[in-house]
């Protein structure tokens, strides 16, 4: 096997809890597609069969957990695990395991923190571990990754109703405690047809109560409600809700 690329790797093998067998499994992993093109002799491919491998596992073990635990319908299961699987969420949980600067990136990939497509590669990359460990250690490593890092979050989830999401909360809270039905308008359109920023914001009767961004109206309303809900303190379970 080559050399490691990556210096400490126990380190990040201790934050996962799982010692690799065979170390390809998690350098693949940790490299991004952009690295490759830096790096052409590099001796291991990029993460994104493992990260479709992985995206598998995990919907495989979140769905048996909700399915012997809880006997809720099958849409409120979609729900719960959407919100555990979802993009936001395992990158939230790739920050806490502290493994970006282990993450083989291209020097621009590496330099742009901030933008939204770090999200998508953290997340991505966390799919590309489960991937990684499943094929180091069969679904029992798998799940046991899967249970401390992922399912550990589900209490906190259902708890804070983070399965709702921001537009359909902003309204049900408004509703049941003003009465009124919130409104969202495009305050703003700019950039070229493929690459178009809309700045939308949300109001109850006339009042402006925050504004988002996005690339697309939806994605826009749906920062707009969450500003809102931030704005308004609604960020509770309805029943701890009160009018502000």
């Amino acid at each position: 096997m080559n050399e490691t690329p990556i210096q400490n790797l126990e380190v990040l093998e201790g934050r996962l809890g799982h010692t690799f067998k065979d170390k390809s499994f998690i350098i693949e992993a940790l490299t991004h597609r952009s690295y490759l093109n830096e790096h052409a002799d590099f001796a291991y491919t990029h993460n994104e069969r493992l990260e479709f491998l992985g995206d598998a596992v995990l919907e495989v073990i979140v769905t048996e957990h909700l399915f012997k635990n809880f006997a809720n319908p099958e849409g409120e299961l979609t729900n719960w695990r959407a919100a555990l699987v979802n993009a936001k969420t395992l990158a939230g949980i790739a920050t806490q395991l502290e493994f970006e600067d282990f993450l083989l990136m291209s020097k621009g990939e590496a330099r742009d923190k901030a933008s939204k497509a770090r999200m998508y590669i953290l997340a991505n990359a966390i799919e590309a571990i489960i991937g990684a460990i499943y094929l180091d250690g069969g679904m029992p490593a798998a799940t046991k990754f899967i249970n401390m890092h992922i399912l550990s979050h589900l209490e906190f989830i259902l708890k804070n109703e983070l399965y709702v999401d921001p537009k359909s909360k902003f309204q049900e809270t408004s509703q049941e405690l003003l009465g009124v039905t919130p409104t969202y308008k495009v305050l703003e359109e700019k950039g070229p047809d493929h690459a178009k920023e809309f700045t939308v914001g949300v109001f109850l009767e006339k009042d402006m109560v925050a504004v988002g961004q996005g690339s697309s109206k939806q994605e826009a309303q749906v920062a707009a409600a969450q500003a809102g809900l931030d704005a308004k303190g609604w960020n509770v379970p309805l029943s701890e809700k009160k009018t502000k």
